[in-house]
């Protein structure tokens, strides 16, 4: 029974895992590495939102931006980090659309590049995943 669990995927989501409904669209993916009796050992293997959180964030009239990056951690786990990010109507805009220029959709994606890039380099996988917990 053992060999079977070993290395099977579980997808958790956080509410699960904390006792907190109000993160329940953040699903988490865990690999199971080692069995000790009643017990799984499993590894970090991913996160996502759930689809419904996604398509609620997505707007029509908005330019949806989005940016992937490799970043390796202190302990040398390569993590591929996707970001998502959308334009948002000014305070006193009378026009229904927020559209951005592609060169501002480039300098937006290269900045959060760059965030995700700090914010991840310096850090051990541990305090990564605590990150993503906290949102």
């Amino acid at each position: 029974a053992a060999a079977g669990l070993r290395n099977r995927v579980v997808t958790l989501s956080l509410s699960d895992l904390q006792d907190n409904n109000e993160d329940s669209f953040k699903k988490f993916k865990l690999q199971v590495e080692e069995i000790q009796g009643k017990h799984c050992l499993t590894n970090f293997k991913g996160m996502q939102f759930v689809r419904e959180k996604l398509c609620s964030l997505i707007k029509k009239w908005h330019t949806t931006i989005e940016a992937v990056v490799d970043v390796k951690t202190t302990d040398n786990y390569t993590l591929r980090l996707f970001s998502i990010g959308f334009t948002k109507a000014a305070k006193n805009q009378k026009k229904k659309r927020s559209y951005a220029q592609t060169t501002q959709v480039k300098r937006i994606r290269a900045r959060m590049v760059e965030l995700m890039t700090k914010e991840v380099q310096n850090c051990e996988m541990k305090e990564v995943i605590e990150k993503l917990k906290l949102g």
